[in-house]
């Protein structure tokens, strides 16, 4: 018995020669791969850091050579004669001489007043009756009363003129006024502005605190004192960004005033007249930068407002369940019918009268008007063009806003070019689209420039979009990115991966419904846009937006309305087949979210 239990303790306890040779090498090519592994990990990660830090300087490089060089040379050029000789604030006591200039600057803070003291209330109106009614079918009526925000800002001047132009149908309902003045730039204005307000009050409005109605009615109050006392102050900071957004927005417009304002000057009008008119540059830079105050303002003090925000809700709140009562949503209802009423009537009105034959005298039906290439204005060369524009602008526009997005914000948050890029991110919204044109010429139209050889050409008039519309993307996706936790980004540092593996596997996957909105949105503004572009086309690359304005100038209204209801379906076409994706997307997250069940 004690044989066996010596060779057991032999062959298991006293290693031979050869086992221990066999372990050490065993060892240390185990130890070989493992440094093999880490040296190739840190390879990784330096790399994809240094790309990473590539990528953050090229989307700060393109925001200071696309937006703040341009915004810079209309000061420089409203500095300078006609030589390029430094001549100071001349050009602005000349400009501010003009009687001209403070009745154009008179009428367009007037209208402006007008146009928001009737969107503001109706806005809220509609708000209040989307968010806090028991109305059926609300999501539709939402998206009816969002549907101006398809059209470019020609399309309701164009159907004012059908409806009470000199031949139009309810002319008579204006009795002796005209729809060729402040009339029909208010109307017209009310209608391109309205969608804007609705969406943010809507926004505003769906976010509230049960527990505060609660205590209100424990204590007596009324549903109006309800209202005055918790719901208004609850959306001031929204009431204010409606103001200012539709003060901005009608002073720095002159797509309506230039189709139905008459005789009626306004800033944007004149800025136009100096540049494409007159080729008076620095008076149209001095003008530029009057057009670029009142959006400085309400910049400054949207962003004041911003830094001192009050929370809705809180951990501890409770959702505000809506009941039905029929006096308040039959009331809302009605209003709500007017208002849709009145997009319709315009929405309408433009998409018929580009299938009228001759209005109001043959009203059969024709496709005639949609022979572009028979009248001036630019053909379907122009439509074409308005397709490039917009798909090259929602591409390259969703890729820069995504890349300046997650790096600045998840990768290098620290970094001093990521806190620069998040500063430069809100000008866009400071800066008019008219104005942002008038700084392409004065910066890109010069032979010494660089860049020169792009003026005139589809890059420049993508990149001037972008830019335009930079920031309304940037902040939807910087939302979506705050919502994802830090631990994905923990979890994979500490299984090795790069940035780019998750940000591939893990963030884009994630953030695809808000990256499709962005894209939405970038489309959709690159086909209704015209003041960002109106100074940069050339006959090559002239746009349908553009060709809108042409077509009216040249006395071919019907064309005109076509062009634009062509803009409106191809808006809504992309907008469809977007929702259907963002659908489908929804569908696949909430199943990916579903835990799983355990079988029997």
């Amino acid at each position: 018995m004690s044989a066996p239990r010596t060779t057991l303790q032999t062959a298991g306890a006293v290693p031979t020669s050869s086992t221990s040779t066999s372990t050490s090498a065993s060892t240390a090519t185990s130890t070989a791969a493992s440094t093999s592994a880490l040296l190739r990990s840190i390879s990784t990660h330096a790399w994809s850091d240094a790309f990473g830090k590539l990528l953050l300087i090229v989307a700060a490089a393109l925001l200071l050579l696309f937006l703040v060089w341009p915004v810079l040379s209309i000061l420089q050029k409203a500095l300078q004669n006609q030589a390029g000789e430094w001549i100071g604030l001349q050009h602005f006591f000349a400009v501010f001489s003009e009687a001209r200039i403070w009745q154009a600057a008179a009428s367009s803070l007037q209208l402006a007043l007008i146009t928001l003291a009737i969107v503001l209330p109706v806005a809220l109106l509609a708000a209040f009756a989307l968010m806090r009614s028991a109305l059926p079918l609300r999501r539709q009526l939402r998206g009816l009363l969002l549907l101006p925000m398809l059209c470019p800002s020609l399309m309701p001047a164009i159907s004012l003129v059908y409806l009470f132009g000199n031949q139009g149908l309810l002319k008579s309902w204006l009795g002796s006024h005209s729809i060729y003045g402040p009339i029909g730039i208010v109307i017209g204005e009310v209608f391109y502005t309205l969608p804007h307000a609705i969406l943010i009050l809507s926004t505003a409005l769906s976010v509230a605190d049960a527990r505060l109605y609660e205590a209100a009615q424990s204590l007596g109050a009324s549903r109006m004192r309800q209202f005055f006392s918790i719901t208004l102050p609850g959306i001031r900071f929204a009431l204010l960004s409606v103001a200012l957004l539709v003060l901005t927005m009608v002073v720095t417009d002159f797509g309506v005033p230039k189709v139905i304002g008459g005789q009626t000057q306004t800033l944007a009008l004149e800025a136009y007249k100096q540049v494409i008119g007159q080729q008076n540059f620095s008076q149209g830079a001095v003008i530029g930068l009057l057009l670029l105050t009142p959006a400085l303002l309400s910049f400054a003090l949207e962003r004041y407002t911003a830094s001192r925000p009050e929370a809705g809700l809180s951990a501890c709140s409770l959702t505000l369940q809506i009941r039905r009562n029929v006096w308040r949503d039959t009331l809302l209802g009605l209003l709500c019918g007017l208002m849709l009423l009145f997009v319709l009537a315009l929405f309408g009105t433009g998409i018929y009268a580009a299938l009228i034959r001759l209005w109001p005298y043959q009203m059969e039906l024709t496709l005639s008007h949609f022979n572009f290439d028979a009248v001036d204005g630019g053909g379907w060369s122009a439509f074409i063009n308005s397709l490039q524009l917009a798909l090259l602008t929602a591409l390259g526009g969703t890729v820069l806003v995504t890349v300046s997005s997650y790096l600045s914000l998840k990768k290098f948050s620290q970094h001093w070019l990521s806190r620069c890029l998040q500063q430069l991110a809100w000008w866009p919204m400071a800066i008019p689209g008219m104005v942002l044109g008038l700084g392409y010429i004065f910066c890109f139209n010069q032979p010494a420039h660089p860049l020169h050889f792009l003026y005139g050409g589809m890059s420049l008039m993508v990149m001037a979009t972008i830019m335009h519309f930079y920031t309304t993307a940037y902040l939807t996706l910087n939302t979506q990115l705050r919502k994802l936790d830090k631990e994905f980004e923990a979890a994979g540092q500490s299984m090795g991966r790069s940035w780019l593996t998750l940000f591939w596997r893990i963030t884009l996957p994630l953030c695809l419904p808000a990256l499709i909105d962005v894209f939405r949105y970038f489309f959709v503004s690159a086909m209704t846009t015209v003041s960002c572009v109106i100074f940069l086309y050339s006959p090559d690359t002239v746009l349908a937006s553009v060709s809108v304005l042409n077509m009216d100038d040249a006395g071919d209204t019907a064309a005109a309305a076509a062009m634009a209801t062509l803009i409106v379906a191809t808006s809504l076409f992309i907008n469809l087949i977007l929702q259907l994706l963002t659908g489908l997307l929804e569908s696949r997250h909430r199943r990916w979210q579903q835990p799983l069940t355990k079988e029997s």
